[in-house]
């Protein structure tokens, strides 16, 4: 009776190859189903021997104190962090995403695409953020887990696991996630709403025969700004 397949055996930390991460640039993805950034992600072998495979995770984050902001920013970032006044204890990280990737066999480098999928839904941290800067860079900051599986001096294969402390640092062109955004969603934004505000919403639309939703929401701040002006 088969059992399956063998699992490799789990390396001694000090018999495993060592591991070195760094992103060579970003990219927004042209024919991806929805916006996507891919991160070009180079592994290097600083130890051991050659690499069968790795099946790698990251966990990205972004650095919010590691930029300025002009004033415009830090009025349309203030849901995020607070007034600016009290930034000095409320600019903090802020997780944007994990992605996973396999890492074909190499020897002593490779590079591999870690693609990113994007939102424009603002009720996730990271989307608000971007979508807050006028441009420049946003601060990354990278870690990384996994499992490396390699072969041994034996020809043995062997597994060996990727701690935390694995990081790599990128500055990400605030461009490149707008392009992102504008191959799909270009000159739009997205808003969500609960179910009984929407229920209003197409209400209303329907009784003023509104043709959109642009124009539902465009007649209600109209109407809106008129009574504050009377």
């Amino acid at each position: 009776m088969s059992l399956g397949p063998a699992t490799a055996p789990l390396a001694a930390p000090d018999s495993a190859p060592a591991l070195a991460f760094s992103i060579l640039g970003a990219e927004a993805v042209r024919f991806a189903a929805g916006p996507t950034v891919a991160f070009r992600l180079r592994v290097e072998r600083v130890g051991g021997g050659p690499i069968r495979s790795i099946s790698l995770h990251a966990q990205i984050r972004i650095a919010a104190a590691r930029r300025a902001y002009d004033d415009a920013e830090r009025v349309r970032l203030v849901e995020l962090f607070g007034a600016p006044e009290d930034w000095g204890r409320n600019l903090q990280s802020l997780l944007w995403t994990r992605q996973s990737v396999v890492v074909p066999a190499f020897a002593d480098a490779t590079e591999v695409e870690l693609a990113v999928p994007c939102t424009y839904d603002f009720e996730v941290s990271a989307a608000k953020y971007l979508y807050g800067l006028e441009g420049g860079e946003a601060p990354l900051e990278l870690t990384f887990n996994g499992t490396i599986f390699y072969d041994d001096p034996a020809g043995s294969m062997r597994a060996a696991l990727i701690p935390w402390t694995s990081e790599a640092a990128y500055r990400m062109p605030v461009a490149v996630w707008r392009e992102a955004m504008d191959m799909h969603f270009a000159g739009s934004a997205w808003l969500r709403v609960g179910a009984d505000v929407f229920e209003r919403l197409r209400a209303y639309r329907a009784a003023n025969t509104l043709a959109s939703w642009d124009a539902t929401l465009d007649a209600l701040l109209t109407a809106r700004e008129r009574d504050r002006s009377t």
